[in-house]
């Protein structure tokens, strides 16, 4: 399991079967789903948290191939406002995810330098890619502002349908001489 990480603002924590209740409630929301990866059903079921982390997401951080945690604000440390969650793969390695309150706040960036040092530094990996449709301007904004630049485009199968898409990409070089030129405090393991 990974570890729990910290942000200025954030506690990332390992996800949990428990989560599963929780996020059933925030999840289905067509403004957080529509840019995701068409292996998300929609409708969302009724168990579709429960049955995601128990059968996928669970067993593949078992095996070390995936790493997921959910998003909470230190001040209600009770209360999941996102997930996040590195895989590993060729062309997918991290894909994230914040209910729309939450939206806008540089939250989610402080997530992704997190889980990005983590994949660096802790995992070893030399290379960080995520695809995103081109019409996900927030999602592409976080990318911009981590560093990362586009590898490559193509259409992808998204919830909301077919899209143009770009693959992004950061090598660990890449994300060492961003860390250095961007320092944040506060950022690191919670544990």
């Amino acid at each position: 399991m990974p570890p729990a990480l910290e942000t200025e603002r954030l506690l990332l924590r390992p996800l949990e079967l428990a989560d599963a209740e929780q996020v059933q409630r925030i999840f289905p929301q067509w403004q957080i789903v529509k840019y995701l990866n068409a292996i998300v059903p929609w409708p969302y079921p009724d168990d579709g948290a429960l049955t995601y982390y128990r059968d996928r997401a669970l067993p593949a951080m078992a095996r070390g191939e995936e790493w997921h945690w959910t998003l909470r604000l230190k001040e209600k440390a009770g209360q999941i406002i996102g997930a996040i969650g590195l895989i590993r793969g060729a062309t997918d390695n991290r894909g994230f995810w914040i209910a729309p309150p939450w939206q806008g706040k540089g939250l989610m960036t402080e997530a992704v330098i997190a889980v990005n040092d983590y994949w660096f530094d802790v995992l070893g990996f030399p290379v960080l890619r995520a695809p995103k449709a081109i019409a996900n301007a927030a999602s592409r904004r976080i990318s911009e502002k981590t560093g990362m630049h586009i590898i490559g485009t193509g259409e992808r199968n998204l919830v909301s349908g077919r899209y143009l898409s770009e693959v992004w990409e950061i090598t660990a070089e890449e994300w060492r001489k961003f860390r250095a030129s961007h320092p944040r405090p506060g950022l690191g393991s919670a544990s």
